[in-house]
């Protein structure tokens, strides 16, 4: 059907910025505001619902919630240190959250009452925050909520004349203020939407069109979330003919599309995590600590993710005073320990089509240097993996990156080798698999190895890069 605000182009991004971005494959995610303070807890009691919506599930009066501005004093944040450890975990950028739900800047917004101008200190943070990520070689994203439950002229649904107008201010507002975050930080590399899904802003599709190309006016070649799109039918991040609208796919939240369903690689994509289960914003409840996610867990969906062509979005929430919590820069340092040694099999790297899903883990390819990785998550109780090489090839060469060695593989016919794992890993393993086209390789009908006997002729060859 003919759409006026759907997608706009039915091809795919491809550009300087569009390119970084998948080269990235790994980024911060930074919730912080007001909810750090009271962390998931009011009056005595401990709602163990995610900590930046308390405001809704405590019903707290929005005076009473503005009010705790003045204990945002944030005497231990130092974004430069913020920025370090994510330098140092291997992310290449971050997405920080400008303005959440409840409606507080961080930036003094000339549009709001609610803002760090309102605080003991005073500061522009999010200022302060670009600059530091960006000093440490890290693009920077600004979060931002259109739903916004402070401001008097939000609107969940539009019923009545008076929502109408009321609502038209309101998306004036909002418009303002992403032009005044477009006009501060210019350097910015893309704007990350959120709270688009209510009826209010489904019914203005024009309005969504109309900020996305305000800000790729203002900052050229600057990316947008498919989140904030919506057609003139409501439709949402794909309008009504089935096309993606925004840069890239942003509709995985704490879920991730099957290891198999290469489908998703039809867009570019990216999947937001956080480390406890249940919320985005610091949260001091015992339900939050206790469904932390394990750095290896973290991993190995950095590595499903990365194997179909997508981005990892890893969310932090500091504490009210600006420091990072313990558990997360325990886990920040962990995933950066494996990156130092694997980052190759992250960075640069995406879907490797030749490859079948293994099973024990997954396969990202590098297409400038075409090394694929094999990237062990859940050993097999034998201890051996058997890599099947795309047809019309022969390996070359398997290195372990955990020692730069090469490894023994046992070549079970033209195409399946085996290679054997430590069986004792608790981090996943990655084994760099080179191999070279084959000319002389006939067209043969496949084995599989775990059922078939290996041939009588099976020879073992230690191969080296």
């Amino acid at each position: 059907m003919e759409l006026q605000y759907g997608a706009q182009t039915l091809e795919r991004r491809d550009d300087p910025t569009i390119r970084a971005f998948r080269h990235d494959r790994f980024g911060q995610f930074i919730h912080w505001g007001l909810y750090a303070l009271p962390a998931g807890a009011w009056n005595g009691t401990t709602y163990d619902f995610a900590a930046e919506f308390l405001p809704k599930s405590a019903r707290i009066d929005d005076a009473d919630w503005q009010a705790i501005a003045a204990d945002f004093t944030v005497e231990h944040f130092d974004a430069k240190a913020w920025a370090r450890t994510a330098k140092a975990m291997g992310a290449r950028y971050v997405t920080v959250t400008a303005k959440h739900h409840d409606g507080f800047c961080l930036w003094p917004s000339a549009f709001s009452d609610t803002t760090v101008a309102a605080t003991p200190h005073g500061r522009d943070l999010l200022g302060e925050i670009v600059e530091a990520y960006e000093e440490e070689g890290l693009a920077v994203h600004l979060y931002y909520s259109v739903l916004d439950w402070h401001h008097p002229d939000w609107r969940y649904r539009i019923d009545s004349p008076d929502d109408e107008i009321a609502f038209a201010r309101f998306l004036e507002f909002a418009q303002n203020q992403l032009r005044e975050l477009a006009t501060r930080y210019p350097t910015v590399r893309g704007f990350w939407f959120d709270g688009t899904w209510d009826e209010s802003v489904k019914a203005n599709g024009w309005w969504t069109l109309e900020v996305e190309r305000m800000l790729k006016q203002l900052i050229p070649g600057v990316m947008v979330n498919s989140r904030l799109r919506a057609d003139e039918h409501g439709a949402r991040h794909h309008d009504s003919n089935g096309d993606m609208m925004g840069d890239f796919f942003s509709g995985y939240e704490r879920r991730l599309p099957d290891a198999w369903d290469r489908s998703v690689a039809a867009h570019d994509w990216e999947a937001c995590m956080t480390i406890p289960q249940g919320s985005w914003g610091y949260h001091e409840g015992a339900a939050a600590a206790a469904s932390r996610k394990k750095p290896s867990e973290l991993i190995e969906q950095l590595a499903h993710i990365v194997s179909l062509d997508g981005n990892l979005l890893l969310n932090f929430g500091p504490m009210g005073d600006g420091a990072l919590p313990g558990f997360e820069v325990e886990t920040a340092a962990a995933i950066g320990d494996w990156m130092e040694v694997n980052g190759a099999a992250i960075h640069g790297c995406g879907m490797a089509r030749d490859w079948d899903y293994p099973g024990w883990g997954h396969y990202t390819h590098n297409a400038e240097t075409g090394v694929t990785y094999a990237i062990v998550t859940r050993i097999p109780v034998t201890g051996v993996i058997k890599p099947v090489l795309p047809v019309g090839t022969r390996l070359r060469s398997v290195t372990a990156l955990a020692t730069s060695a090469p490894v023994e593989a046992r070549l079970l016919d033209e195409r399946t080798i085996s290679v054997d794992v430590p069986r004792e890993s608790s981090v996943p393993l990655v084994y760099a698999i080179e191999v070279e086209r084959d000319e002389t390789q006939r067209q043969t009908v496949e084995v599989n190895p775990d059922v078939a006997e290996a041939p009588a002729a099976a020879k073992t060859a230690s191969v080296k890069l």
